[in-house]
């Protein structure tokens, strides 16, 4: 059904899968004679079994979401991922998510894929509109992809930094509609910064016909910033958001999910990836939600949510020990 089982699968099972998987590349036949072939020839057996003898990545030259013919089993776990991902993502809060694929770069160069593919439909655009997050790899995907950012300061309230949206209304008039790529802002970030108010910057690109990212790094974990990417997405404009998996399925550092409402865009992206990719973050992140099923999953959601409450009143009582304060940031679901 290409959706995450309710019940995870033990160790054998899943690795029982995986080789009838490998079994049906083309380097895994018996009998095989790979020549003049630079794939599937790896020369550690170390190797080989550490990737499950799935050797040939995913996607062709073209297309990362594409088939490979001689790697029918490759294909097929490639495919099976991102649908299983899909299913988790609407799990976790955005349900009319249509379409999402994994992708073996981090969130950095994934937001970096994603301007460059829109550089092709707005192709006199040179700025993106970026209320401040101090984070490095946010600002260098824009700068890596050829535009530049356009920093909106965020506003005190109380404690808390919220986005300027009369400011980010402000620029957009003065810099014109067509010179703008993109809103590009944040769900997942460090306190005293609270998620951007996505709901009405969504608001804000639909009145302009500007199109709208969200950075939704570690935000997976998070019903709230969940709950924001949907409602944005139902009031307004949200094209795409990415998302790291080492952040959100506690697997190695090294991949992320581009997903979105509008799936001919989505395509759109994963054509952008110039070449095939590696298949160990698919495969990682497979393995993981395997193992875990829907429930397992859940269950790590609710003990996340229940440990933050109580890091929160922990670290409040440890604060007045020592007379310090706590920052009342109670729009951060995340980070203190």
């Amino acid at each position: 059904k290409g959706k995450c089982p309710e019940d995870g699968w033990d160790e054998s099972t899943i690795e029982l899968f995986l080789h009838e998987l490998a079994i049906m590349d083309s380097n895994n036949f018996l009998g095989n004679c790979g020549v003049g072939e630079r794939e599937g020839r790896v020369v550690s057996g170390l190797v080989a079994r550490r990737h499950y003898r799935l050797i040939h990545g995913i996607g062709r030259s073209g297309d990362i979401s594409a088939v490979q013919p001689k790697a029918v089993g490759s294909s097929l776990l490639n495919k099976l991922t991102n649908s299983v991902v899909l299913d988790v993502i609407k799990l976790a809060g955005v349900w009319t998510v249509t379409s999402c694929f994994v992708v073996p770069m981090a969130t950095g160069m994934s937001l970096t894929l994603w301007f460059l593919t829109l550089r092709h439909k707005r192709p006199k655009a040179k700025y993106i509109i970026w209320p401040r997050i101090d984070q490095k790899s946010c600002f260098k995907s824009m700068i890596t992809a050829g535009f530049e950012p356009v920093v909106i300061e965020n506003v005190l309230e109380g404690d808390e930094l919220w986005t300027d949206l009369e400011a980010v209304e402000a620029k957009i008039k003065a810099l014109g509609a067509e010179n703008i790529l993109c809103v590009h802002s944040t769900t997942s970030c460090f306190a005293p910064r609270v998620p951007d108010r996505l709901e009405e910057l969504a608001v804000i690109c639909a009145n302009y016909d500007i199109p709208h990212i969200v950075n939704n790094a570690y935000g997976v974990q998070s019903s709230k910033c969940m709950h924001l990417i949907q409602q944005g997405a139902r009031v307004g404009r949200i094209d795409a958001f990415v998302q790291s998996l080492d952040k959100n399925f506690m697997v190695p550092v090294g991949g992320a999910i581009i997903a979105g409402f509008n799936e001919s865009f989505i395509q759109e992206i994963s054509k952008m990836y110039p070449g095939r990719a590696s298949a160990s973050p698919s495969l990682d992140v497979l393995i993981t939600l395997l193992s875990l099923g829907t429930s397992g999953y859940k269950k790590l959601l609710k003990e996340r949510k229940e440990m933050f409450s109580y890091l929160s009143s922990e670290l409040k009582k440890l604060a007045d020990n020592h007379n310090e304060r706590l920052l009342d940031t109670p729009h951060n679901p995340i980070s203190l």
